[in-house]
């Protein structure tokens, strides 16, 4: 499926191909190919060089614990080798200074429990200081302690009461459309409980115990199930059930200890074109002993919906739905005296409406909500008239709103993260802002260029930024929340102790997409050891799914990509189109579309790549990837052979309609049609060339394992040669240390054409 978005300027890609071609021609390095002796100090040194940058902390996010008061807060900073030292901090100030003399508490914790302490790594289980700072509340173990800072005196104590924020700002996104609505069988007046009975209805009259049945139509095939009170307690709105068995899948676990049999699993799992049990709303009025049908279509996709009341107002409420397929978008005024609806919000699109991410946020007192859309071409957020559903847009621009972190009535104001508001910085960042309702006085909480993290003291007063890039190490400040004003710097990470060890940081590189015009990011790992003369495979960590972006953004000095790296690989990771956060014409690109999974893009990205680099060798390409990832490394053997020539697909959805039926729904669409099978790695297994090693878990309770067994399957029918690893017990994973070791070995046979250190061989 071609999409309008990737056929723009066809002609300067095409002149770009050319240039690339020839440049690697000019390269004249020879492929690095190691011997079994360099190999194996390869591997020797991928796993010191690991070790040691574990070893150093990146601090990459403080947590803070403030005080009652939120005049001060502690938190607890990692020091190198697994040590750590707590710190408080006044915050009118920002003067820090550590919590207590650590010397002198392990002395006296040890003599309180008898066991030895490491003063740079005391175990607390639980710390907290009264709002003077000079009385520490402690757990050890499980035994509770008062401190006494001005002596260093240790007691006992039964007050177990330590003030606990949670520093992270919280999300108040809208619930989950996939839980039902939560049940109170007791009227709001507290005088009438609700029964249901042989799948009918019945209310009954707490004072006098009298029962009156509401519904006669209920039956134990079509029963009435959930409902919910309105707020004058007059009316219920209940649902009619048309239920739907969810069928199963099922796996055997094949080595479970003390037993000689395997033992056979099976668990609920909808895929694509299941049906679902649909729910018809009825109102039913408590004194008329009347009931009516609600004048909309059943609801045939997730479970009841919350219902929103207009304030006092027991007359009207309104429910969000969605239609299956994800194509349209709907909040529904009912009036329960009628039963007739109206729509306050319908959005419709031609490809979809990425549903999980749809923020909703209700004002009754002003009969106004908040909500999230991309109808404009990028994720904003708008102020809704709940009466009419006029739209205003808060929010407007060619960036994302990414999420909605907290809303002030009173202020009417909404304090929220986006990415790629910003010229000339990498469009995934993430920056904190607050604007007005209005989409006025647009405030920037974190000025600084990074991917930020924002955490407030409990009054919101203060707030902690902790920003950071992919090879810039962290900062933390403080900073007014009024103002936006820098109190202090808490932290400040340095590279130095990274680079000592030799490693080399990863680097961001940007090339052009497909169409000429788009950048496409992604970042680039280096082996520690290259020599300049030498030409290195590229390998390609894939995970493309539709849902989000996946390259890293913060400070990352090690990995399991840098770690591969060390055996002479040079270890991309790219964001293409189809993935999240950019535009939606870029997301759109993945639009029953699901194969994909913006190769287009990546292999320029790397031919962009190696003429920058000169040290990779493109014609050695390898791949691999889990869950999406294991599809999409897969695909590339299938769809790309002339570019990728060695893949590793860990637990891979290799059919869409054998995975998960919200997920593949979402963006491969409903009804399911001729293009799933069309995309599926299962229906193309024939076409494989190059050198593909399939791990799967047998135990695997988000993709059913039989999608890699049936692509193994097909594999056979077409007489192609390829490895599979079952690992029994595993479930969804990559494959772990083992898997992961295997995944190594595999790239250092198939595109450095060398041995790797044998096990079996005793050393």
């Amino acid at each position: 499926m071609i999409h309008a978005f990737a056929q723009k300027s066809i002609i300067p890609v095409l002149f770009i191909l050319a240039f690339f071609q020839a440049s690697a021609q000019q390269k004249g390095l020879s492929p690095y190919l190691p011997n079994a002796g360099e190999m194996a100090d390869a591997y020797q040194r991928s796993g010191k060089l690991d070790t040691a940058l574990r070893n150093i902390p990146t601090n990459n996010d403080i947590i803070p614990f403030w005080n009652q008061s939120g005049t001060a807060f502690w938190y607890k900073k990692n020091l190198p080798n697994k040590t750590w030292e707590y710190y408080n901090v006044d915050a009118a100030t920002g003067k820090r200074k550590t919590a207590f003399n650590h010397e002198k508490l392990a002395q006296i914790i040890e003599k309180a429990t008898g066991k030895k302490q490491n003063p740079s790594k005391i175990q607390l289980t639980a710390l907290g200081f009264a709002d003077q700072g000079n009385i520490s509340t402690l757990k050890i173990q499980d035994k509770w302690y008062h401190l006494n800072l001005n002596d260093y005196s240790l007691s006992a104590t039964k007050d177990t009461n330590i003030y606990y924020y949670n520093a992270k700002s919280p999300l108040q996104q809208r619930r989950s459309r996939w839980q039902n609505i939560s049940i109170n069988r007791v009227s709001p007046d507290g005088k009438k409980e609700m029964l249901i009975r042989g799948g009918n209805l019945f209310v009954v009259d707490i004072a006098t115990k009298t029962k009156t049945q509401l519904s006669t139509d209920g039956s134990a095939d079509k029963p009435y199930g959930d409902f919910t009170w309105s707020p004058d307690s007059k009316n219920v709105v209940a649902y009619k059930t048309d239920p739907k068995e969810i069928k199963k899948v099922h796996y055997v676990l094949s080595s479970v200890p003390g037993t000689t049999r395997g033992e056979l699993r099976s668990r609920e799992y909808a895929q694509p074109g299941d049906d679902f049990t649909a729910y018809q709303p009825y109102v039913f009025n408590i004194a008329a002993k009347k009931s009516i049908k609600v004048n909309a279509e059943p609801i045939d996709f997730f479970g009841p919906p919350e219902l929103h009341w207009r304030g006092n107002n027991s007359r009207y409420y309104t429910y969000e739905k969605v239609d299956r397929g994800h194509q349209r978008f709907r909040v529904i005024e009912v009036d329960v005296l009628t039963g007739e609806t109206k729509n306050i919000i319908d959005e419709k699109t031609k490809t979809f409406i990425y549903e999980s991410r749809i923020y909703t946020r209700y004002l009754p007192k002003t009969n106004e909500m908040l909500y999230t859309s991309e109808q404009d071409g990028w994720r904003h957020l708008y102020l809704v008239n709940a009466l009419n559903g006029e739209q205003s847009l808060i929010t407007k621009g060619s960036y994302v709103v990414r999420d909605i972190d907290s809303v002030d009535v009173v202020k009417r104001q909404v304090w929220f993260r986006a990415c790629g508001m910003n010229a000339g910085e990498d469009p995934y960042f993430i920056h904190y802002y607050r604007i007005g309702f209005d989409g006025k006085n647009l405030v920037s909480l974190t000025p600084e260029t990074g991917n930020h993290n924002l955490s407030f003291s409990p009054d919101r007063k203060y707030y902690i930024d902790t920003y950071s890039q992919v090879n810039v190490p962290p900062v933390s400040e403080l900073r007014l929340t009024a103002s936006t004003k820098k109190i202090a710097e808490i932290e400040h990470g340095q590279k130095d102790a990274f680079l000592a060890t030799g490693v080399k940081l990863p680097e961001v590189f940007v090339a052009k997409g497909r169409d000429g015009i788009t950048d496409i990011w992604g970042i680039v790992c280096f082996p520690s050891k290259m020599d300049a003369g030498k030409s290195y495979p590229v390998i390609e960590n894939i995970y493309a799914g539709p849902h989000d972006s996946f390259v890293p953004k913060s400070f990352l000095p090690a990995g399991e990509m840098q770690s591969i790296a060390e055996l002479g690989f040079i270890v991309v990771q790219i964001d293409g189109m189809g993935t999240a956060n950019r535009s939606k014409a870029f997301h759109d690109v993945c639009w029953k579309n699901i194969a994909d999974a913006g190769f287009p893009d990546r292999i320029l990205w790397m031919k962009a790549m190696a003429a920058k680099y000169p040290n990779a060798d493109i014609s050695r390409v390898g791949i691999y990837g889990t869950s999406a990832g294991g599809q999409s490394s897969t695909g590339a053997l299938l769809s790309h052979p002339e570019f990728y020539k060695a893949a590793v697909s860990a637990c891979g959805c290799h059919d869409n309609r054998i995975d998960k039926q919200w997920w593949n729904e979402q963006w491969m669409g409903y009804p399911v049609g001729p293009h799933y099978a069309e995309q599926s790695n299962i229906t193309n297994a024939a076409k494989l060339q190059g050198s593909l090693f399939l791990i799967v878990g047998e135990a695997d309770e988000n993709v059913p394992p039989e999608s890699t067994y049936r692509l193994a399957d097909a594999l056979i029918k077409a007489n192609k040669d390829f490895d599979i690893l079952s690992i029994p017990g595993m479930g969804h994973s990559d494959g772990g240390t083992y898997g992961r070791r295997r995944k190594r070995d595999f790239f250092v046979k198939h595109l450095l054409n060398a041995e790797p250190p044998n096990p079996n061989v005793s050393k």
